[in-house]
């Protein structure tokens, strides 16, 4: 794309722009029944059930666009409403997606957002049936709801965990939150010095897992094919100690987290290292990992370590223990929600 040229958004109008964003949509699954173009879309599940869930997303909140590439957001922004319907252990199949977008922005940048948006669509096989643009007097907004199916009733929620059932989670944990660090570290010097370029040698791992995460198909695809049906579950968008905190709150029961169970890769380790932070409180307290904390019954162990990408990282317990956590030292510590809040 070059940098000379911009088409000016209100060049094209409302319908214009929807009609030049939309223009090459294929639809991928039976049931979108009617996508972009008409007052509203229609899906038919065929006797499944329908998960919705929706996300906002704000600059200067969620996002910043000094060291945010505005494909890599759209991809983001696609992936973070999956990994909703994959907690919930159903498979995601449409979303729809709405924008407020002030004059900053041409139609090309648009354009390399949507190719994000599309990229992420391609690969998770999911379809993009609808949505709507306004102007916004500055920054831009993203809205994205979407739709996911499920057999009836197989659908799982946070507050069902049992006690005694093991606490699981998928991938490695904190690797997001050390890649904002770098990143804003970097956006700090570039500030007092525009002409210092961006040291970010070596932190591809941890920066990438900020600026591209991946939803967990494959987890959900995984349980279904060994017949594991969690207990409970949700994606860990907030940092791992709030989300077991959740599921204690919602299933009215405790818990025992092992400190060397967590999983965090080596590159976040020694990222973390570089800010002379603490790798298991990156991994607790970091947001936006968007891997899967779930439960399942014990009886289920022998299936589970046949994955990987799979760590049993504790066990649920009656609601008069409390939530814990056992250090790599051998002590007893309350778990603390200390997850990223953003409405502060």
């Amino acid at each position: 794309m070059s940098s000379e040229q911009r088409t000016e958004i209100s060049t094209l109008g409302e319908f214009g722009l929807i009609d030049h964003l939309t223009r090459n949509i294929e639809l991928q699954n039976a049931s979108s029944v009617l996508g972009v173009g008409d007052d509203a879309a229609v899906i038919d599940h065929f006797g499944k059930q329908t998960v919705v869930t929706t996300d906002l997303l704000i600059e200067g909140v969620h996002f910043d666009l000094i060291y945010t590439p505005l494909r890599h957001l759209g991809y983001k922004s696609v992936i973070v409403n999956l990994s909703d319907i994959y907690a919930m252990n159903a498979i995601p199949t449409q979303i729809t997606i709405s924008l407020g977008i002030s004059n900053r922005f041409s139609l090309e940048a648009l354009t390399e957002f949507y190719e994000g948006v599309y990229a992420a669509c391609e690969k998770y096989g999911v379809d993009l049936v609808g949505g709507d643009t306004a102007s916004s007097k500055k920054g831009f907004i993203i809205s994205i709801t979407a739709l996911g199916e499920v057999a009836p009733d197989k659908f799982v929620k946070r507050s069902t965990a049992q006690k005694g059932d093991l606490l699981c989670v998928s991938g490695y944990l904190g690797s997001a939150y050390v890649g904002l660090l770098f990143l804003e570290r970097e956006k700090k010097i570039f500030l007092e010095s525009p002409g210092v370029q961006p040291d970010l040698e070596g932190e591809a791992f941890v920066v990438g897992k900020l600026l591209k995460p991946e939803a967990r198909k494959d987890i959900v695809e995984f349980l279904a094919k060994e017949e594991i049906t969690p207990t409970a579950m949700m994606d860990v968008s907030d940092g791992l100690s709030s989300e077991i905190l959740h599921i204690c709150k919602q299933s009215n029961l405790g818990c025992v987290l092992y400190e060397d169970k967590i999983p965090v890769a080596e590159e976040m380790k020694q990222a973390a290292y570089k800010f002379e932070i603490d790798p298991t409180a990156c991994a607790l307290s970091g947001g936006e990992d968007y891997e899967l904390l779930f439960t399942v019954s014990q009886s289920d162990y022998d299936k589970l370590v046949l994955n990987e990408e799979i760590s049993v990282v504790g066990y649920m317990t009656e609601p008069e223990a409390g939530a814990h956590i056992i250090t790599k030292g051998g002590g007893k510590h309350a778990i603390t929600a200390q997850g990223w809040n953003h409405l502060k």
